[in-house]
């Protein structure tokens, strides 16, 4: 065997161990969210306590995000991987034995901790192994295996409801038998990459820093803060928008799980869009699908055409993001790529903690459509910013 086949063949292992990595968070948080939120809708609680207990899981993924390079530094990315999983599947049955929403509140911070190395190993995993050629592809199907496990969960509540003991112990079973993949992973770059960043220069040190790359690729950071805003609001809120409609839970639940599989369904297609084409521009279309799909949700709810509606809204909400990762890769390489995914982690644990916030906000102040409405503003001002940006960088150069 040849050393470029077996590399060829440890990075296909890797993307594929990457890919299992980021269904377990998909899976963990689309489970997570909708199950908790309606439990505080039968409670009684309203739209921004729900907003607010949610938002304690990108705090902790803000609180974990210094504390990972170190502990991968120390121990290895496939040990803290592992060790964060058997976290996580622990405080999935905790949900369910401490239910009142003080614990919630406690539970929800440690879990954004223990689920955010997933996060960000998975994603440094991606996006070192894709080849540059096919990079918009790979991620496109990282994407579709993180919206495929994040829509489960949505169904799994329409089946079984939120007062039984059963969808926390299956949550937290799926996520011990995800942790047999993470056994195999191949660790040793990421090691070597933190070895590199321990023993680097001062430059070196200096770059590998979240405000020394900010400027260097705004609308990449600012995209990641939008689709977590979107993220973070839909699996918070998305189901309590159907009930205040009159929908029933089953149908509340299955709206978003809709809005989720529209991702598995079109991203591959976003993806080969992104490998053909200029990424900005592809985002750019993104953002202007999911807007005008938004705009249009409150006049469809309750008759069929909410599902297409749902289905597209979300392929090209969610797929902003899969586009902004893959260019990524294409821009930085090296500490500079080890930072960018960094940075996209700390921008969406930012975004995600005000999403679940001005979720509640929107549907609190402007009625149940706030919320489409709301965040298809945010969509179409981020077009305005991404012309602004291109049309600026066009006169740099000339």
């Amino acid at each position: 065997m040849t050393g470029s086949t077996a590399a060829a063949k440890s990075n296909l292992r890797n993307l594929v161990i990457a890919c299992v990595a980021i269904t377990i968070f998909g899976f963990t948080f689309g489970l997570n969210y909708p199950l908790l939120s309606l439990a505080m809708e039968s409670q009684g609680f309203s739209e921004n306590m729900i907003g607010i207990n949610s938002a304690m899981i990108p705090i902790g993924m803000l609180l974990a995000a210094p504390i990972i390079p170190r502990a991968v530094s120390k121990y290895g990315s496939k040990d803290v991987a592992i060790a964060s999983a058997l976290c996580v599947a622990i405080i999935f049955t905790c949900f369910k034995a401490f239910p009142s929403i003080e614990a919630w509140f406690v539970l929800r911070l440690f879990q954004g901790m223990a689920a955010s190395s997933l996060f960000v190993l998975s994603e440094s995993w991606i996006v070192k192994f894709a080849s540059e050629s096919h990079r918009g592809r790979v991620v496109a199907v990282y994407g579709m295996a993180l919206s495929a496990s994040f829509g489960a969960g949505p169904l799994m509540v329409r089946f079984m409801g939120s007062e039984s003991w059963l969808p926390y112990l299956i949550g937290s079973a799926v996520v011990l038998i995800g942790i047999i993949p993470l056994i195999f992973i191949q660790d040793n770059e990421l090691e070597e990459q933190s070895d590199t960043n321990e023993a680097g220069d001062t430059q070196e040190k200096k770059s590998m820093d979240f405000f020394s790359f900010a400027p260097k690729a705004p609308m990449l950071l600012i995209a990641v803060a939008i689709f977590a805003v979107y993220d973070a609001s839909t699996l918070s809120l998305l189901p309590v928008y159907g009930i205040r409609l009159g929908m029933d839970m089953e149908t509340s639940a299955t709206i978003l799980a809709a809005l989720i599989y529209g991702n598995v369904i079109f991203q591959l297609p976003i993806g080969w869009m992104a490998d053909k084409f200029p990424k900005r521009a592809v985002m750019a279309g993104c953002a202007v699908v999911t807007a005008i799909s938004l705009f249009a949700l409150p006049l469809s709810m309750g008759s069929i055409w909410m599902w297409p509606l749902l289905l597209i809204a979300g392929a090209f909400g969610y797929g902003i993001y899969s586009v902004a990762l893959a260019s990524l890769g294409d821009r930085f390489s090296g500490i500079e790529l080890v930072t960018g995914t960094a940075s996209f982690s700390v921008v969406w644990g930012i975004g995600a903690l005000v999403g679940s916030v001005i979720g509640g906000w929107f549907m609190t102040g402007f009625g149940p459509h706030g919320l489409p409405v709301g965040l298809g503003l945010i969509f179409a001002f981020y077009v305005v910013g991404l012309v602004f940006r291109t049309r600026q960088l066009a006169r740099k150069a000339v």
